[in-house]
């Protein structure tokens, strides 16, 4: 282990996603996670790229300090920086503890795959974002995914009386982390599958689809869908239809549950300079492997005046939120994950940045919004 301040022994799923454990459990959540295999192309990568004339590049941190950009990433406790501009790795920056070569957690921007995974199918003919969710999954009669569109639950505008609490040792989130096996098991508490957990959750009370309410296991449901349309497992189809056919160099990993469930929402591990190359494929249409038209709709955007109203509302101004892909109202497609994790695809500039991180909070709002204008700054080179 390249961190001193600890031993493989300290670490069990009550820490893993604590600092300093994090720094080193982020590479190698396989080793607590039960997880399936996302294969590659399995190519060889070129070496790392300095950051060059980024390295000059000012960024104000939180404090309003105005710190060099290797000082903002290492202060931020970030583990990876890529920029990739026109297709190319131009520049990098790596943790002394972070292995460019070693799958990282992304969380959330799993999500992100997950929806480009729908715009396949959706072009195949084997999905339609205006079915109901029960059509996939006919188990979710009666919870919150009942009378629920593919559509709705795909841009997180879902009827749920379900709380995103990152942090919960006691309540339905933990109870949530349990079942994905993220948490520690309770002798008091039996935990079900993910997919039993989900089609038990319990509906609010306003309709589906007027409201952004950000849920993960709104997710996970939607990689259930993802395996029933596809008549394959999530990390097989992953692979075969999106992950080798643009390139990926190194295999990546999802977590799973007892039952093989997978963890669509945020069990994603995958290099830095892969996930930059998911967000190029982005950035170019879909290359011919996720339907132009779909990627076109990504970067329409979603409806507005949702997205003001909803709990996300203040990341993004002017934004909108489609098939788990941020329009950033600014002109850029991003992809977030909490403790820091992010893709930013700019047009514009033929740009694409990735940052992974173990920052020491799920969510840090200053310091996503810092981390958001570090983004704009490099674009903008």
């Amino acid at each position: 282990m390249s961190a001193t301040s600890f031993s493989r022994s300290d670490i069990n799923l009550t820490n893993w996603r604590d600092r300093p454990y994090s720094s080193w459990t982020f590479q190698n959540v396989f080793e607590f996670v039960p997880s399936a295999q996302i294969r590659s192309a399995r190519l060889e990568e070129a070496p790392v790229k300095p950051l060059g004339n980024f390295a000059g590049l000012r960024i104000a941190n939180v404090a309003g300090e105005e710190l060099a950009l290797a000082d903002f990433l290492t202060q931020s406790n970030s583990d990876a920086l890529v920029i990739m501009r026109k297709g190319e790795v131009i520049a990098e920056w790596y943790a002394p503890h972070t292995d460019p070569s070693r799958p990282h957690l992304i969380f959330s921007i799993s999500k992100s795959f997950t929806g480009l995974l729908a715009g396949i199918l959706e072009g195949e003919g084997k999905l339609s974002f205006d079915d109901l969710v029960s059509k996939y999954v006919p188990e979710v009669t009666g919870s919150a995914y009942d009378e629920l569109t593919v559509r709705d639950l795909f841009n997180m505008t879902v009827s749920i009386d379900f709380q995103e609490l990152y942090l919960d040792r006691n309540g339905d989130f933990d109870r949530y982390r349990r079942a994905m096996l993220w948490n520690p098991e309770r002798a008091d508490d039996p935990t079900p599958t993910l997919r039993e957990l989900m089609c038990r959750l319990p509906r609010a009370a306003h309709p589906h689809g007027t409201r952004h309410a950000y849920r993960s296991p709104n997710a996970d449901m939607a990689g259930l869908v993802v395996e029933a349309a596809s008549g394959q497992r999530y990390a097989e189809f992953l692979s075969s239809a999106l992950w080798r056919p643009m390139g990926a160099h190194t295999d990546g990993f999802i977590t799973v549950d007892r039952a093989g469930n997978p963890r669509s929402s945020g069990g994603i591990s995958v290099t830095a300079r892969d996930l930059a190359r998911l967000g190029d494929l982005v950035r170019l249409g879909g290359k011919g492997i996720v339907p132009a038209a779909f990627i076109e709709r990504l970067w329409a955007g979603g409806d507005r005046e949702v997205w003001s109203q909803g709990d996300q509302g203040l990341l993004y101004p002017g934004g909108s939120y489609l098939a788990y892909w941020y329009e950033t109202g600014t002109g850029a497609l991003a992809g977030m994950g909490i403790f820091g994790q992010c893709v930013w695809v700019d047009r514009k500039s033929e740009t694409v940045v990735v940052r992974q991180s173990s920052e020491t909070i799920p969510v840090d709002d200053k310091l996503d919004q810092r981390v958001i204008a570090m983004m704009k700054e490099i674009s903008a080179r």
